[in-house]
């Protein structure tokens, strides 16, 4: 089942594994933050994962609903992982892996029929590539190479229906350009928490939702802080990490 350096590691809060590798792919804290943060219906609807990468989104957000969720992932490799991670858990009737590019998707999965879209896209404009020795796979998850700001949200757009949520997790430097993309797109911006590292330092992670052709009504959520002062998860972050103890 494993390949390569491939290994299959805990989601303690959801009790499931998920498949991962060092030089492939794993997923991030801020995968964890977006699945946790957007809104999801408890039952009905389905929902899109963009850039879903080894699947972890899908695998969290089946723990909080038992709505159809679609992951779409680029790379045929992360795709591989992603679909082997849902057969081991058994949830092959919730989840699908589509593998193909995000730009795509409105016209191969049906223009506004979806419910809710989760995005965690790459962050760095592809001229930042300063670190020439990442896997392909990591520069293509990393960087925009093959996926802008601008065309996952006008994806996310175009997959939602009226009233439906999108939700993204950026740097926090990119909030003016998420902001501005996602108004371009119908999207309007409802809700904004920012994820500090530590107490007392700037702000590096922001997770935003907006609501397809909502009214202008923005909640900036209380902030969220990753580490304390002993250089430990907050309890804020150990419980999204591991679950109520």
């Amino acid at each position: 089942m494993l390949v390569d350096d491939e290994r299959l590691d805990y989601l303690l809060a959801e009790d499931l594994r998920i498949i991962q590798s060092p030089s492939v792919f794993s997923f991030s804290l801020d995968a964890v933050l977006l699945a946790r943060f957007a809104y999801v219906p408890l039952k009905r609807g389905t929902i899109v994962d963009l850039c879903t990468g080894n699947g972890a989104i899908p695998l969290f957000l089946s723990a909080r609903t038992e709505s159809r969720i679609i992951g779409v992932e680029l790379q045929e490799r992360l795709a591989h992982m992603a679909r082997r991670s849902v057969e081991y858990n058994g949830l092959e009737q919730q989840i699908e892996i589509v593998e193909g590019d995000v730009k795509n998707m409105p016209a191969q999965l049906g223009f506004e029929k979806y419910d809710v879209v989760t995005c965690n896209p790459p962050y760095f404009p592809a001229h930042e590539m300063s670190d020439k020795n990442i896997s392909e796979h990591m520069a293509i998850a990393r960087h925009e190479l093959h996926l802008t700001l601008d065309e996952a949200v006008l994806s996310a757009s175009q997959l939602l229906k009226q009233g439906g949520k999108a939700a993204f997790v950026h740097r926090s430097g990119r909030l003016i350009d998420l902001i501005a993309s996602m108004r371009a797109n119908r999207l309007e911006p409802k809700r904004i928490r920012l994820v500090y590292p530590k107490a007392g330092k700037e702000a590096n992670t922001l997770l935003i939702e907006g609501i397809k052709d909502g009214k202008p009504d923005l909640k900036i959520l209380p902030p969220l802080i990753v580490y304390g002062d002993d250089g430990e998860y907050t309890e804020d972050v150990r419980e999204l990490l591991y679950g109520s103890q």
